[in-house]
């Protein structure tokens, strides 16, 4: 099996190994994965709208996706060269950028797969670190002028620890999930015990735990944002499920829990750790890994558990390897990024990543192959669709300080 894409290897070295196994209670997998239908490369138009640069004395390394707030979009990065914590910041479509807050770390530090949420023209968000007195992530609100509130700081107990997904809201409620903490299992984490947790929380504070994963037979280390579909809350988890390769899950918001179906690894995919997206009532996801080549994969399933594999990932200068984002639905086509594949030689050897568009019936084109130079790479977090462009953001690249090449950058693509 290939080494687990960008999030995995950062996990390995700060925290929050992702290993343990966790169980179902479902039969087999069914159909075998697709034959890879891949269309010829695009030439889509593709520009760089920002560089993020130590040498600035700015923030660096994006790994959380854009959201659109009327025309200008807002995100966080997972480091800052004046505070060594994270920022907040806002980007017009034009290219001008403005850090909005620090963070200090007691208000928490380190924003992962966790785009803001935008309600009512107040943003919310999580973080994986920081907070007080314990550390182990924080739920937060902010204005759009920058004014931050800790709303919660995970103990790293019952209420779980390392919040690194969305908040999603329905009826006013927010909803997320910790991909640690929450009880006794799942000790091999590295970060501290417990399988994760479902949580909701009230815009002012109230925070109550729904669901805390046991390891087995439930699933374990829910990275992903839920999702909502009629009232009933849809996701994933990275690993467990009756193979120990993830599952997709449902969970009400009184907390009853069910696994919906369980990855094997081969042919249907292994580790899923992007949320999934709701398409005329299909659901569409992806996994990281597994698949034919065991590259990741491209997903649908049924509300009523029905998977099947739309795309499989060949690996190598191709298609790409490891998808880790949400798919985007335009107009009936998807759209999505992964981590690395695509030809240059990068991040571990294995291409810079690129940008890429697969049909419901699972045809495959690139649309950007990323260089690993002034245009980026490794681009880790869900594009965003504002009057048919797209716009997201690389973890590396960019040229201008930092390691791998760069410290990041925010770009967009037009199909």
């Amino acid at each position: 099996m290939r080494i687990r894409g960008f999030r995995y290897v950062l996990c390995r070295c700060v925290a929050a190994v992702i290993l343990a196994g966790c169980g179902g209670s479902q039969s087999p997998i069914g159909a075998p994965g697709a034959v890879p239908q891949t269309l010829p490369y695009s030439s889509s138009s593709y520009k760089v709208l920002h560089r993020f640069s130590l040498e600035r004395r700015g923030a660096y390394q994006p790994l959380s996706g854009l959201v659109n707030v009327s025309g200008a979009l807002y995100s966080t990065t997972f480091g800052d060269v004046l505070t060594g914590y994270s920022t907040l910041f806002a980007i017009s479509t034009s290219g001008k950028y403005k850090t909005l807050y620090r963070f200090h770390g007691t208000d928490g530090f380190g924003s992962w797969d966790a785009p803001l949420l935008d309600l009512n023209g107040t943003l919310y968000g999580t973080t994986y670190y920081g907070g007080k007195p314990a550390g182990y992530g924080v739920v937060f609100s902010a204005t759009p002028s920058g004014a931050e509130t800790v709303l919660h700081s995970f103990a790293g107990g019952s209420d779980g620890a390392g919040p690194w997904a969305a908040l999603i809201n329905v009826n006013d409620t927010l909803y997320g999930t910790t991909e640690s903490g929450g009880g006794s299992g799942c000790t091999d984490t590295g970060y501290t015990k417990g399988c994760g947790t479902v949580f909701s929380i009230s815009s002012s504070g109230k925070e109550r735990v729904l669901y805390r994963f046991a390891g087995k037979p439930d699933g374990a280390h829910p990275g992903a944002a839920l999702l909502d579909v009629s009232g009933t809350l849809y996701g994933t988890t990275s690993t467990g499920g009756e193979y120990g390769e993830g599952c997709v899950f449902t969970i009400s918001t009184s907390g009853s829990e069910n696994v919906l179906y369980s990855f094997s690894g081969k042919p249907d995919g292994d580790y899923p750790i992007a949320p999934l997206i709701d398409v005329n009532g299909t659901l569409y996801g992806t996994t990281n890994g597994g698949g034919a080549s065991g590259d990741g994969t491209v997903f649908s399933i049924s509300t009523a558990g029905a998977e099947k594999v739309l795309y499989s990932f060949a690996g190598g200068s191709t298609d790409g390897i490891g998808p880790a984002a949400p798919l985007l639905d335009v107009n009936g086509t998807l759209y999505g990024t992964t981590e690395n594949g695509g030809g240059a030689a990068c991040y571990q050897n294995n291409g810079c990543g690129t940008v890429y568009s697969v049909s419901t019936s699972g045809a495959e084109q690139v649309l950007h192959i990323f260089t690993g130079g002034s245009d980026g790479a490794v681009p880790h977090a869900a594009l965003v669709n504002v009057d048919d462009t797209l716009y997201g953001t690389t973890a590396f690249g960019g040229g201008l300080g930092c390691h791998r090449k760069g410290c990041g950058t925010v770009f967009e693509i037009t199909p």
